[in-house]
């Protein structure tokens, strides 16, 4: 399968998704939507691909946000369709766990699919703004929701009401990123990442990222309950003894999804 906008790869477990507009700062126009949809759908349903990473090609930036010569001309209806929401709810919702690798700006749309994925690794020289603001628009992808449940309100009021860039070492401190690694150890990091976490029973990843998102919308009791069922279910599986079993015999457990 061939894309105009996007590069996909298939590494091991890991499938790599690089938006490949490096012309345009990886800008995310209606077609590359389209693209990365289509990418991740491929990603979800191979049972080999146990890790989804999305990257942006050039070295300068992630993605600098959506396509403005296509927002200059959205009209309110255009405005209610998913758009980068659409991006950022699938990525948080596919079973498998999601890495977005940035190297270098992240803004807007693109910092709102960076948003929808469960982890996020930068290098040093990465930039984050939501300065929609000062186009006389508000975001439109996610980031009114998802940037305060992901830093705190106090930090994701400063970020979308003055609109200005933070630098990588305060991305970091602020827990919107959680790694920082230098340029070209950020595609190596990531392949690490995605070989640690398909040594965990497949259901395991699935499981905790469905918990984590769940009880962030649910009450504690509501959450706590739900975390109890799905232990319930875990602990029922053929993974769960061959786990528990390979640790007291000091060896690798081999599992298989049952």
């Amino acid at each position: 399968m061939s894309y105009e906008n996007i590069l996909y790869e298939e590494e091991g477990a890991l499938a790599l998704i690089t938006i490949n507009r490096a012309d345009k700062h990886n800008a995310i126009s209606l077609a590359t939507l389209d693209d990365l949809h289509a990418g991740v759908d491929r990603a979800a349903e191979n049972d080999a691909v146990r890790v989804i990473a999305i990257t942006g090609a050039g070295g300068r930036s992630f993605a600098s946000g959506s396509d403005l010569s296509e927002v200059l001309h959205r009209d309110f209806r255009k405005a209610l369709e998913p758009i980068v929401q659409g991006l950022a709810d699938k990525l948080e919702r596919t079973p498998k766990p999601t890495i977005a690798a940035i190297d270098g700006i992240c803004m807007g749309g693109g910092l709102e699919v960076a948003l929808g994925c469960d982890l996020r690794v930068a290098t040093p020289k990465s930039r984050f703004a939501t300065p929609e603001g000062k186009l006389g628009i508000i975001p439109g992808g996610g980031a009114t929701a998802r940037l305060p449940r992901i830093v705190g309100r106090g930090w994701g009021m400063e970020m979308m009401l003055m609109g200005e860039p933070i630098d990588a070492e305060r991305a970091l401190q602020i827990g919107l990123v959680t790694r920082l690694v230098e340029p070209e150890e950020l595609l190596p990091e990531v392949r690490r990442m995605a070989e640690h976490l398909a040594k965990f029973a497949p259901f395991v990843p699935r499981t905790m990222k469905a918990m984590v998102h769940f009880g962030m919308e649910a009450s504690l009791a509501g959450a706590l309950m739900f975390e109890k069922y799905a232990q319930g279910a875990l602990v029922q599986t053929e993974d769960k003894v061959e786990g528990i079993t390979a640790f007291l015999d000091k060896r690798d457990p081999e599992f298989k999804g049952k």
